[in-house]
């Protein structure tokens, strides 16, 4: 019998099982909104600012909370929000940092929300784009889905007086790529890294910025249903991008049209979808952009990623930050390994310290990618 326990705990320890524990968030009622629904956005849903699944509920007469249950040990890291761009703040209105807890145990942990950020209007946000930006729809039809979405697209200065054809990358998030006007936490600041590098390098390319769908955003980049979002559309969006977007790009502007010179991009769970799209379509692109890439949400891209076929050199970026959520840079070196197994790679890593899950840390690293896809 000692022997049959002993070999039982060996198993339990050794064999992988992960023991789940469950976070209880309660908000106390300072700043609070009495009639209107308030969240919890965090790493462990995205960051979705309005999500019905992590919507908080009444405990007692004066807080509200949630239960998150199932929660592998880990570090994760949220905020109180009642929706896009209501946040929480400081009772003066400027930003807080993201609340982060330690998961080891079940725990409960009670926030403060002391004002929130529709409150204190900002002064309005500059239009940052540069020269080279314009907007090419605002309402590009996306027939896959039923839907529309604004498109963005980013020329080189001498693309009007020039008579080449260039690269071209198509990313994701277009919201936050070129303008702090429209973007929420901060802007990539795209455009004004191409007019250095190209300057100093003489590299170009054509930058397509796609928006994201708000409420739609994890639904669209995921390929597979998420029990927690709902139903996938990660493939009819790689199809709408593939069969529509490329065509209409490369009929419109002086591209090069083939898969040498096509590349795809963005972070988060923008980042899963971009390696998506490369095992997809393999004969599209040449290499995709993988920034804090959120491959909890996507298990199954590890399987797709592993039977599908490159005939011709990827080249994959990976960057992921040392201060996100504990699993980032497992899961990235795991789907790494995969990649390594297929044969037919070319991958740069960049792995920071002190790295964030924000636009600033992508920001920085935008450079590497874009030399890196280009050399």
């Amino acid at each position: 019998m000692k022997k049959i326990i002993s070999v039982l705990i060996f198993i339990v320890c050794h064999v992988g099982l992960k023991a789940q524990f469950s976070l209880r968030i309660m908000v106390d009622p300072v700043a609070t909104k009495k009639g209107e629904n308030m969240y919890v956005a965090g790493s462990f849903n995205n960051w979705n600012p309005h999500d019905y699944n992590y919507k908080l509920k009444p405990f007692g007469t004066t807080r509200r909370g949630i239960v998150l249950k199932d929660l592998a040990a880990g570090k994760y890291e949220f905020k109180i929000t009642r929706g896009t761009d209501k946040w929480e703040t400081t009772a003066k209105g400027a930003d807080i940092p993201n609340r982060v807890i330690q998961v080891s145990e079940d725990v409960t942990v009670t926030s403060k929300v002391e004002g929130w950020k529709d409150d204190f209007p900002d002064k309005p946000k500059p239009n940052t784009a540069t020269a080279q930006v314009s907007i090419m729809d605002t309402a590009f039809a996306i027939p896959q889905l039923n839907r529309t979405r604004r498109v963005w697209i980013y020329l080189p200065k001498g693309y009007a007086t020039a008579k080449k054809k260039y690269p071209v990358i198509y990313m994701h998030d277009g919201q936050n790529l070129f303008n702090e006007q429209t973007a929420t936490f901060g802007e990539w600041g795209v455009d004004e890294a191409l007019d250095s590098l190209q300057q100093r390098t003489g590299k170009e390319a054509i930058i397509v910025g796609i928006d994201h769908g708000n409420k739609t955003r994890i639904n669209e980049y995921s390929p597979y249903d998420i029990q927690k979002f709902g139903k996938g559309e990660g493939s009819l969006y790689v199809d709408f991008i593939i069969l529509t977007l490329k065509p209409y790009i490369d009929n419109k502007y002086r591209t090069l049209k083939d898969s040498n010179n096509t590349y795809i991009a963005g972070s988060s769970i923008g980042g899963s979808i971009s390696l998506y799209a490369l095992a997809k379509y393999p004969n599209i692109f040449a290499g995709a952009g993988i920034f804090s890439p959120a491959f909890w949400t996507t298990p199954a891209l590890y399987a797709d990623v592993e039977k599908a076929r490159w005939s011709t050199k990827k080249k994959i970026f990976f960057y992921a930050g040392g201060k996100e959520d504990d699993n980032m840079v497992p899961d990235m070196e795991k789907m790494i390994d995969f990649i390594k197994m297929k044969g037919n790679y070319a991958i740069k890593k960049i792995l920071s310290p002190l790295g964030n899950h924000n636009e600033k840390a992508w920001r920085e690293e935008f450079p590497e990618f874009y030399l890196f896809m280009l050399n």
